[in-house]
């Protein structure tokens, strides 16, 4: 990798090839975000799951364009089970508690568990793998040093984002309305997509 112009050139590559394969990504995040609301921690729960979600995207897609790669590709689609399991869950909850099956509470804070997100976050990750491994392969280590650090820094701009969309008012009166609805929706859609793309 060359200094200078090249570094911007990277820098601009990475920023769009992170937004070109994380749009779906908003769209979770604001459900997650939505999920937190009033509840205290929830919201930090949502941006550690997101990291270390895409932290594992980004450990696999490293270590496939090193050639150790980790997960054979017939595997891959299996990966939307998680989603879809999660999905599954989301839509019991909302049932149980719209039939008024409100006595067991939840023990831990409100909002989705940092693990849960990091799962969809990966699970959600397999086509980011499929990108980023060859733009791994060909830019050498501190090209892939150089895309990481950007991935990174861009990861708390979607979560960024993806809060202020959930709190919109409009958005935020939808979600609060509709979120136990959709999140269970969009879940098991992004597994089903996983499993049979």
């Amino acid at each position: 990798m060359q200094t200078g112009n090249s570094i911007g050139g990277v820098v601009a590559q990475a920023a769009g090839l992170f937004a070109v394969t994380n749009v779906d990504d908003l769209v979770l995040l604001a459900l997650f975000f939505a999920q937190t609301a009033g509840h205290r921690g929830g919201a930090a729960r949502v941006v550690l799951g997101q990291y270390l979600g895409f932290a594992a995207i980004l450990a696999v897609s490293v270590a496939a364009a090193l050639g150790a790669t980790l997960l054979p590709e017939p595997v891959l689609p299996y990966l939307g089970l998680l989603p879809l399991a999660l999905g599954v869950r989301a839509a019991w909850r909302a049932w149980r508690e719209r039939n008024g099956g409100d006595e067991e509470e939840p023990s831990g804070p409100g909002g989705p568990a940092a693990l849960a997100v990091a799962a969809v976050t990966f699970a959600n990750g397999g086509d980011n793998v499929g990108v980023y491994v060859p733009v791994f392969a060909t830019s050498g280590p501190a090209g892939i040093a150089l895309y990481a650090a950007v991935f990174l820094v861009l990861v708390a701009v979607w979560c960024l984002a993806g809060r202020l969309f959930a709190g919109r008012p409009l958005v935020a009166r939808a979600l609060s309305r509709w979120g136990h609805v959709l999140l269970p929706l969009v879940l098991i859609a992004v597994g089903l997509v996983i499993l049979l793309g």
